[in-house]
């Protein structure tokens, strides 16, 4: 594992943090490809950073628990491993109960203040669709970046949460226009 130093864990995590400081830059440049549709429907407005912070979220604990289960050495990458199937469908199966949720909210709260201009099974369809996309994508990214932590030696619990939901920002705004384009 990393040596606890300040030099040890600067040099573990800063390359990290500036790649992931541009992939973020990334995810402002797709959404401002956006803007115009988010301004025109103001519920998909709502439900960009609920997406992004929701997939974010679902994705961390997911991290979360296989960081823990890799520091008690019970975490298996065999693909037929209960425990790693249990937390991914756990982590799909969360984001089936929430993202109706979201929906329904984003566009009550877009009715609230009188800009819900899609009808509100658009809004929830589109959160459910984008959220169970975006709930694949991030126990695919969690899993990736929990093994490629494993595998360059560094601890899960440093790198994997900020991968993650940085990854997650750049895939939600992705996939929630993607969702759009396909049903609005």
């Amino acid at each position: 594992m990393a040596n606890w130093t300040v030099r040890g864990i600067t040099r573990a995590m800063l390359p990290l943090l500036v790649v992931l400081a541009i992939v973020e830059i990334g995810s402002g440049l797709v959404l401002d490809t956006f803007e115009a549709e988010l301004l025109r429907y103001p519920s998909l407005l709502i439900l960009v950073p609920v997406m992004i912070g929701t997939a974010g979220n679902l994705g961390s604990i997911l991290a979360a628990r296989l960081s823990t289960a890799f520091h008690l050495g019970t975490l298996s990458f065999d693909p037929a491993d209960d425990d790693l199937a249990g937390n991914a469908v756990a982590t799909v199966a969360l984001a089936a109960t929430v993202f109706p949720m979201v929906g329904v909210g984003a566009w009550g709260l877009a009715a609230l203040t009188g800009g819900a201009a899609l009808f509100v099974g658009t809004v929830v369809a589109v959160s459910v669709i984008s959220g169970l996309a975006l709930a694949v994508l991030a126990v695919v990214v969690t899993v990736a970046a929990t093994y490629a932590a494993y595998r360059f030696e560094l601890d899960p619990d440093d790198v994997v949460i900020p991968v993650v939901t940085n990854v997650c920002d750049v895939l939600g705004v992705v996939v929630l226009f993607v969702v759009v384009r396909l049903i609005v």
